[in-house]
């Protein structure tokens, strides 16, 4: 411990110094989370006699990513080996620093360690900590360190309110990203000034809220006559419904029945202008159909398509109508990925809306819109053309500048990734 020197800003210090056994920091983005994980488990593993220490978070490709070199430049003067394959550190006094990915939960088992820091809590499950983390502590009464930034209330909550339970064993902190000093304050503002308000208080402020009513104003929703802007790209994102025989489901009672959305965005660095968003139910042929067509109408470079059966049900219909129609546009897949619905509609479309960025064509299609936009994230209600939109953002930077034609002869899967 004597050839480190440790230096931590104040916040960072107030953690460091805890002799808590449970510490959880809920910080905002670029608050320091990092040099502070990675201060504790070179220390916690110098002090350790025996047993070694670990850090987790979602993947342990993220993991390397996050806190890897961290690691070697600030333990450099007590590091005997680095592993780069396993990426595992040893120290001088023998002692080991892992970092593995709570995503395989087996291999985070069947040991024993001194210190664990879990990172990204909010995006790992709560089994990790329960299950197979908090084990391997109790052979030495050991140490943890949860870190992260909210997402909602969800068990990373839970375990920032556990010091109130029990405030002998536990320790909660909360940091804005403003809290770290040596950051510059302009990128704070900057950030303000282009995210949605939900998203900078949850981001930058640490605050735990959940996404509820109202995430959508009225006054948000921009409709103009023709695009407010020059050039861009055009890119299309299609949210299907289910494939069903659509003559008998015109003869029920039930309109609960999702649609398929199809929306149409023009993309330039001023923002999105939406030109259309078509929704309805159709059989499989007639979907493949609409989509093609308002392609070839609006000239969409791209189409992305919610992944899964649906997409690949759409598949072979698509490749006839693209033959038909002479229309190749390159086509991706999109997904919800690791959020959830509600989250990813709210990253991708409120700041957008919020800062003016996005406007809308006039269009009978406007009160339907509108409409399933307020009433968002009621699930009594259709958000099939508020999913669709926000798909845009998925593939708005996808490479658009290679050509999009194919040969006639060349096998869907070419063309798809089908």
């Amino acid at each position: 411990m004597a050839t480190l020197s440790v230096q931590l800003h104040p916040g960072q210090l107030s953690v460091f110094k805890s002799t808590k056994k449970r510490k959880v920091v809920c910080a905002g983005r670029r608050f320091g989370k990092t040099e502070l994980a990675a201060w504790v488990l070179i220390t916690e593993a110098l002090k350790s006699p025996k047993l070694d220490c670990a850090y987790v978070c979602p993947t342990f490709a993220m993991g390397k990513q996050i806190i890897w070199d961290k690691l070697k430049t600030l333990g450099k003067d007590v590091i005997k080996e680095a592993h780069e394959n396993t990426a595992m550190i040893t120290l001088i006094n023998g002692r080991r620093i892992f970092v593995k990915g709570s995503d395989r939960p087996d291999t985070l088992r069947g040991v024993g360690y001194a210190y664990i820091v879990l990172d990204e809590v909010a995006d790992m499950k709560p089994e990790t900590w329960e299950l197979a983390l908090q084990p391997t502590l109790a052979d030495c009464d050991g140490g943890a360190l949860f870190i992260g930034t909210p997402k909602g209330k969800n068990w990373f909550y839970d375990l920032y309110l556990n010091e109130d339970d029990d405030p002998e064993h536990w320790e909660s902190w909360a940091f804005k990203t403003i809290d770290n000093p040596f950051l510059n304050k302009e990128v704070i503002e900057k950030a303000r000034s282009t995210m949605s308000s939900f998203a900078f208080r949850q981001e930058y402020e640490a605050t735990f809220e959940s996404a509820g009513s109202g995430l959508f104003k009225e006054e948000w929703f921009k409709v103009v006559d023709e695009a407010p802007f020059k050039g861009g790209f055009t890119f299309m994102a299609v949210d299907p419904a289910g494939f069903a025989d659509v003559e008998k489901e015109a003869q029920l009672k039930n309109n609960r029945l999702d649609d398929t959305a199809i929306a149409i965005v023009t993309v330039a660095q001023e923002g999105w202008f939406v030109k259309e968003i078509i929704a309805g139910r159709w059989d499989v042929r007639e979907t493949s159909i609409r989509i093609l067509r308002a392609a070839q109408k609006h000239q969409v470079s791209t189409i992305g398509i919610e992944s899964g059966s649906l997409k690949n049900a759409l598949a072979p219909y698509m490749e006839d109508q693209m033959r038909r129609l002479n229309v190749y546009p390159h086509i991706e897949a999109v997904s919800h990925g690791k959020q959830n619905k509600t989250e990813r509609i709210v990253w991708s479309l409120q700041g957008r809306m919020e800062h003016g960025r996005v406007w809308f064509q006039k269009g009978e299609w406007n009160k339907k819109f509108l409409q399933q936009l307020l009433d968002f994230p009621n699930p009594k209600v259709h958000d099939d053309m508020v999913d669709a939109l926000a798909y845009v953002d998925q593939i708005q930077t996808a490479d658009y500048s290679q050509s999009f034609e194919i040969e006639p002869y060349e096998p869907l899967d070419s063309l798809t990734g089908w």
